[in-house]
């Protein structure tokens, strides 16, 4: 471990931080200006991320990203009175005026008052960018810190509960659980009975794999119970922590009727502030799959389970408290010298959703990858036009962070997988890093985002490249940049219809910002080859770059802005590509094109913000960000900021903020809690004295990264309808008695071939409709010889799914899978000679699509070697 060692005097400087960090009661009216429209409690990653969607903490249920209940409740007992802080209910238990809430990058604060007391109840999530081994850490501190007010002396009890929804992705899904107890800690272990670890792949899913944790120290004797939520928390406000042990449920259960509880006296509390913490925790056991093989949490990269990542917490609760109170002081007071108070508002509530909306895994080597989900948009895995609005927050914090991103990228766009001269859009579908399912993905190249992310790449490159003040990191896929540089050369500056990241607003020819990015990932390039020592191609590119500026400026002229298409008078946009080009010092476009940008845009903003173009007034939250930047003026900077700032005050859609609505209403278009909204750090990057700082934290030096792991080997014994002729049973309504055993007729059922679904849904052969929202269907198929040992479904489904064979459940998924992927199944769940396969599919909205075979895996082999 990278923590500094315990020092009692650091202590005190956490607490003399802490004050200046937080709000005290009777805060500011500049500390309570600020309602975000949900507030951060637990946010680590897509499934372990908990959030109030309410101005007070108890008025209404915690919910996790999605808006799905994830109940999480808190209550002080003081003299015997029992008050509500976090949770909706149960009514009979008042609720604590709430004072104020503040969200910091690591710790969301909140205020109570009442009783005689004050409370301050604090969630830290130590989500500490320069050591990815403790950012990765699913660990969140619930610090309850108690103080008179009165001048009296009172006695105060602490409850906290977690409901059984963390740990599945329905309610009535099935849980278990039980007592654990480490060297420093006791507490509850909860999770699903089926345990289909990275089971489900798709968007709108929460975990139901693994196991939480909830967790206090020994030292504090706490009691831990299940139970149902009204009854413990009932029990606890009648008659404090001994009683909540006496309601105990039978397991298994369903997940929204158990919460796991954990109790403890506070003691005495004078005018001196007294604090105890629950702790919170989630082992997801397998977080990602890359090329098929199943990857581990960066935490657990030393072999560590669940004790040693709980132990750790206890044990450097102190510490950490201290380094996320420092940590959170000094980003704030950078973001505040770069745009204000407006602005360090906007940027903490970006930084753990920013996290969190991805997940770091450790590769063969050890070594940290990062794979970022596409929440609420479609739910790829490790997006280009995703991640490049991200990266700020990433390279703001160093090359160890940035290349975990890049790393798992490139070495798919570098593999035989990848077959086109431009980037990849994606590495498939949440958690499933199988290969790309965007547009058809390796099979179609017309239905790509060819110029956008190609120039999303060399531009990153070149800002880790000037970060480092080298391009050697380049240097490892020098082939894959090149060819993306001339891919821009010939198809960049004036491009043909394509789709930009904005691909909600369609297929655009001539894109006027596109272009710029297209003009910038080219002068990266040139930079990249100067730093290699290329001169010849450094002049080459850095000229042909300069030449394209030109023509560019003349094309997307409007008088007084430029165009939205170079064949469009009268249109704009933002050009929010443009500030790469003083960010990494290319010197391309003068000072006119963003003064004459900014001018234009400080004119026709609206209420909640500059619309994205002149074709709607919504716009992205990142992106008008970034233009706020292009000028470096900071009178420019807080006028394009500030509707933002009133945006996320007054937006009545209460979820994770938004990267996209409308800004005459300060209603939300779409996307919830993406990670996108890193790109608000980006102005920190100009200021290359904080930039430094920032970057030499880094304190993981990731390096000698394991190759890309080679996918399974597997050979075909029951085939897909993809590869074969292949007959299927199917019926659109609901079949009455044992449809999925093997002796069952279907007599009664049509016949057709398979893939079943809408042409609609990409990278799919349809051979029989299917539109309505279930279908049922079976096939007979013969195994003649030997079973083999291991085998696994070869399956796209879209969406949910129950697969059986048999009659037995071999397969339960949800979401969608975006192309054909392998769920290892048991052998023997085969027989020789005669089987049945039977499937449902359930479907609910966008595409849909079924169908399945079975392949036998052969034995694994080695990976290839690394890259030189």
């Amino acid at each position: 471990m990278n923590l500094h060692s315990f020092n009692p005097h650091r202590l005190l400087l956490a607490c003399f931080v802490g004050l200046l960090a937080t709000p005290t009661l009777g805060t500011s009216a500049d500390a309570t200006a600020f309602r975000p429209p949900a507030v951060p409690l637990v946010a680590h990653d897509p499934y372990f991320s908990v959030w109030s969607q309410s101005d007070n903490l108890w008025a209404a249920e915690t919910t996790h990203w999605t808006g799905k209940p994830q109940r999480m409740s808190a209550i002080v007992r003081v003299d015997g009175h029992a008050y509500r802080l976090m949770g909706g209910g149960p009514q009979t238990i008042a609720a604590m005026k709430q004072i104020s809430v503040e969200v910091l990058p690591t710790r969301t604060v909140y205020h109570f008052a009442g009783g005689g007391v004050q409370v301050r109840l604090m969630f830290t999530t130590p989500a500490l960018p320069m050591n990815i081994e403790i950012l990765s850490r699913p660990t969140t501190y619930i610090n309850c810190e108690v103080s008179a007010v009165d001048e009296k002396t009172h006695e105060v009890e602490f409850y906290f509960d977690a409901g059984g929804e963390l740990a599945t992705n329905e309610g009535n899904q099935k849980v278990t659980g039980e007592t654990i107890a480490t060297s420093n800690a006791a507490g509850l272990k909860l999770g699903s009975v089926t345990q289909q670890v990275l089971g489900k792949s798709g968007d709108d899913l929460r975990i139901d794999w693994g196991y939480l944790y909830v967790t206090a120290p020994r030292v504090d004797q706490a009691t831990a119970a299940f139970g149902s939520a009204d009854k413990l928390r009932d029990a606890f406000a009648e008659a404090g922590p001994a009683a909540i042990t006496s309601d105990t449920p039978r397991f298994p259960v369903a997940a929204d009727r158990v919460v796991a509880a954990i109790a403890m006296t506070i003691g005495s509390v004078g005018s001196e502030p007294v604090s105890r913490y629950a702790l919170i925790a989630y082992d997801d056991l397998y977080s990602i799959e890359f090329m098929t093989k199943k990857l581990r949490p960066y935490w657990r990269k030393d072999g560590w389970e669940a004790q040693d990542l709980i132990e750790a917490a206890v044990n450097e609760h102190a510490e950490l408290e201290i380094r996320c109170a420092e940590f959170d002081a000094e980003l704030m007071s950078d973001l505040k010298s770069a745009g204000g108070q407006k602005y360090a508002d906007i940027g903490a509530l970006a930084f753990r959703q920013c996290f969190a909306a991805g997940k770091f895994v450790a590769d063969a080597n050890g070594q940290p990858l990062q794979f970022s989900k596409e929440n609420h948009s479609n739910g790829c895995i490790a997006t280009s036009d995703v991640f490049y609005p991200m990266m700020p927050q990433f390279l703001l914090f160093g090359p160890s962070l940035t290349k975990s991103v890049l790393v798992p990228f490139m070495d798919y766009a570098a593999s035989d997988r990848w077959p086109f001269p431009f980037a990849p859009h994606d590495l498939g579908t949440y958690p499933k890093a199988n290969g790309q399912v965007y547009g058809g993905g390796e099979t179609n190249e017309t239905n790509q985002m060819q110029v956008e992310e190609s120039g999303n790449m060399l531009i990153l490159f070149g800002a880790l490249a000037k970060m480092e003040g080298n391009a050697d990191f380049a240097g490892l896929y020098w082939d894959e940049l090149t060819q993306w540089a001339e891919y821009l050369e010939k198809k960049g500056y004036d491009l043909d219809n394509q789709l930009s990241t904005d691909d909600f607003s369609g297929h655009l020819a001539h894109n006027v910002n596109l272009s710029a990015k297209a003009i910038c990932g080219l002068g990266s390039y040139a930079m990249m080859c100067q730093m290699r020592g290329d001169d010849a191609n450094a002049q080459k590119y850095a000229d042909m770059a300069h030449n394209m500026v030109q023509d560019w400026m003349k094309a997307a002229n409007d008088g007084d802005h430029y165009r939205l298409a170079f064949d469009r008078s009268g249109t704009w946009s933002q050009k929010y590509n443009l500030v790469w080009d003083r960010i990494l010092e290319l010197d391309l476009f003068p000072a006119e094109v963003a003064d004459t940008e900014m001018a234009y845009y400080r004119k026709i903003q609206n209420k909640y913000g500059l619309p994205l173009d002149n074709r709607s007034d919504y716009t992205k939250l990142d992106w008008i960000l970034w233009s706020a930047t292009l000028t470096e003026d900071r009178d420019d900077f807080l006028a394009l900021i500030g509707p933002v700032h009133e945006f996320l005050n007054a937006t009545p859609d209460r979820s994770p903020m938004t990267d996209w609505y409308f800004t005459s209403t300060a209603k939300k278009r779409g996307f919830t809690a993406r990670p996108v909204v890193g790109g608000v750090f980006l102005k920190l990057l100009y200021d290359s004295a904080v930039w430094s700082k920032d970057a030499a934290m880094d304190e993981t030096q990731a390096s000698d990264w394991a190759p890309m792991p080679l996918p399974r080997e597997t050979r075909a014994i029951v085939p897909t309808s993809a590869n074969a002729n292949v007959k299927w049973k199917y019926t659109f309504e609901k079949p009455t008695g044992a449809w999925q055993s093997q002796d069952y007729t279907a007599e009664n059922w049509k016949e057709g071939m398979g893939g079943f679904g809408t042409n609609e849904t990409p990278g799919t052969t349809i051979a029989t409709k299917w539109n309505s929202s279930d279908i049922w269907i079976r096939r007979t198929f013969q195994i003649d010889g030997p079973i083999p040992a291991e085998i696994a479904l070869r399956m796209y489904h879209d969406e949910d799914a129950q697969v059986y064979l048999n009659g037995k459940l071999v397969a339960d998924v949800g979401g969608f899978s975006g192309s054909y992927q392998l769920f290892e199944i048991p052998s023997s769940a085969l027989r020789q000679g005669e089987n049945v396969m039977a499937i449902h599919c359930h479907q609910s909205t966008g595409g849909q699509y079924i169908d399945a075979g079975i392949d036998e895996l052969l034995p694994e082999k080695a990976d290839a070697k690394t890259k030189d």
